[in-house]
């Protein structure tokens, strides 16, 4: 017979193995639901990053079309962007909507009653710096103009202002067209033969339109492997030896 003697297991030795054990199984679970959800989030944002993509495209491709004349019942949804040209004449009055342009400074959109084919729009003719606000513009020109409709998206009722006098804080189209008495219909111009001195055209593009989509998407995939990592780094340091241990 061998001089060894086996020794029985104790049920205390092994609860040390079993607690480590479901550590590593929690860990592994909250780890891969977490990382599970980040990815989910990543992933929605390259649907929504394509999206954006096609809203932006089909945009571009309206703004820049061939003009038409001007609908006879534009629609805000069916005739956003749509490029139109049109020539008649200014009317008497103006709105000025404050505003900056990062190469022009401080000022205002300048928009103005525009009659046309026996009816009244509005005309949005552009930038008007500051300093000319309180200039004399010559009301009743004819003007040639070639623009996009737009119904810009700027008023918030909680936030925005009321107008003062003529100075306006957002381009609210059916509030403007009571306010100079026309069809709630807003051309921005690109072209306008007649347009003021010292007014810079300031037309309808999708360039200030943000789509970060894709920094989104890089950051929840990011988190994710971060996550990833500090649950195996958390595992590593949990599941380690006594021994190991000790000397670290």
């Amino acid at each position: 017979m061998s001089g060894e003697l086996k020794h029985p297991v104790n049920a205390r030795d092994a609860e040390p193995g079993k607690g480590r054990l479901r550590k590593v199984a929690f860990a592994l679970l909250v780890g891969a639901f977490g990382a599970a959800i980040l990815v989910g989030l990543g992933i929605w944002q390259v649907q929504r990053l394509e999206w954006k993509k096609g809203i932006l495209s089909t945009m571009d491709a309206r703004i820049s079309g061939s003009p038409s004349t001007l609908p006879e019942s534009p629609d805000p949804i069916r005739d956003n962007y749509l490029s139109v040209e049109a020539s008649g004449r200014t009317g008497a009055g103006e709105i000025l909507v404050q505003t900056s342009r990062r190469d022009l400074g401080p000022g205002f959109r300048l928009i103005v009653p525009f009659e046309t084919e026996g009816r009244t729009v509005m005309l949005d003719r552009g930038h008007l710096p500051a300093r000319l606000r309180n200039d004399d513009r010559e009301a009743g020109s004819d003007a040639e103009v070639t623009g996009n409709l737009h119904w810009p998206d700027e008023f918030d009722r909680l936030f925005t202002p009321e107008p003062d006098g003529t100075i306006w804080y957002a381009r609210d189209v059916p509030a403007m067209a009571v306010a100079l008495g026309t069809e709630p219909v807003l051309v921005v111009a690109r072209r306008d033969s007649s347009v003021p001195e010292g007014v810079v055209s300031w037309p309808v593009d999708s360039s200030g339109i943000p789509n970060n989509h894709f920094q989104y998407a890089a950051t929840w995939f990011s988190l994710a492997a971060v996550w990833l990592g500090m649950t195996g780094f958390w595992i590593w340091r949990n599941t380690r030896s006594p021994v190991s241990k000790q000397s670290s």
